[in-house]
């Protein structure tokens, strides 16, 4: 399947030759549908061939973080609503692009593409150059999303992916938790969200991640307007291979995986949830996502999975 491409995030000047926008990419997704994957490929693509394999200390911010928003907003988000936060967000991130020297800032988020009241999006146009979509299967992102949280409920992931109110993360006011508040509006309304957004956006499925990697990164790198060969995309491919991940996260660890998860870096396989979800947990996952699911390539024309 070809990637769903809006506009290039690169401009071309009367020259011929491809130029870098000042502003934010976000590589934007659902939980659990490639996104640590990429931008492990994105730091070894910029690092080079020589640089080892590592997972710790990611180049690529996150927009939840909320340290980041504390230090740039200049406020303490501890005694803030998270209303009242949203209404800062996108300010901090035109801020972020202000300050920065180096372009594209690169800046994973799994915030839908959300709305202020004013109708402004809290991810800001004004600091936006572009986003990357990853779409997953959502039969695999449910299982995944469960090992995820160190579970096997996977009728509990199947019902928050399909909730447009309750899919979100860090909403809790009990304690304070490292990242903000994130609305994504289950699975279906969370890509649908990014489809419409007024911004450039390039979609790639992980599906193509993995079954033609070449073709599917380079479209991507050029997407965001990098300059590198096919050799280079090649070589941070190898060095980000699942198998090399998995290896690294079991001799160092991963700060990103969750404390009842055993491993962030669990299979990383396609159709996985064969081997998970009953007959009725697959019936209910395409019922809530059918139009997505065909609009993507994971259901026919006659409504068949094809993954």
């Amino acid at each position: 399947m070809t990637a769903l491409v809006h506009e290039p995030a690169a401009e071309e000047t009367d020259s011929g030759a491809t130029t870098k926008r000042e502003g934010i990419v976000w590589l934007a997704s659902f939980p659990k549908s490639g996104n640590t994957w990429f931008r492990i490929f994105l730091q070894h693509l910029v690092s080079g061939p020589d640089a080892p394999v590592k997972l710790q200390g990611l180049s690529t911010s996150i927009a939840s973080a909320r340290g980041n928003f504390d230090d740039l907003a200049g406020l303490d988000s501890s005694d803030m609503s998270h209303e009242e936060i949203d209404f800062y967000r996108p300010r901090v991130y035109e801020r972020m692009v202000a300050k920065s020297k180096s372009f594209p800032m690169f800046m994973k988020t799994h915030d839908a593409w959300t709305r202020l009241p004013n109708g402004k999006p809290v991810l800001s146009v004004k600091a936006t150059t572009g986003a990357i979509c990853l779409v997953r299967n959502p039969l695999d992102v449910a299982v995944s999303f469960a090992y995820h949280g160190g579970h096997e409920n996977f009728d509990n992931s199947i019902e928050m992916m399909g909730s447009r109110e309750n899919g979100h993360f860090c909403h809790g006011r009990k304690r304070l938790q490292n990242q903000l508040r994130q609305l994504m509006f289950g699975w279906s309304g969370y890509i649908e969200s990014w489809l419409d957004a007024e911004v450039p956006i390039h979609v790639i499925r992980y599906e193509d991640m993995k079954a033609t990697p070449t073709e599917t990164f380079s479209g991507a790198v050029e997407f965001a307007g990098l300059d590198h060969t096919r050799e280079e995309i090649e070589a941070a491919l190898e060095k980000s291979k699942f198998e090399n991940l998995k290896k690294k996260e079991e001799e160092d660890g991963f700060r990103e995986k969750q404390p009842n998860c055993k491993a962030f870096f669990r299979k990383g396989t396609v159709g996985s949830w064969r081997e998970n979800l009953s007959d009725e947990q697959r019936d209910r996952v395409i019922d809530d996502h059918r139009v997505m699911m065909e609009r993507f390539g994971y259901l026919d024309e006659n409504g068949e999975l094809t993954v």
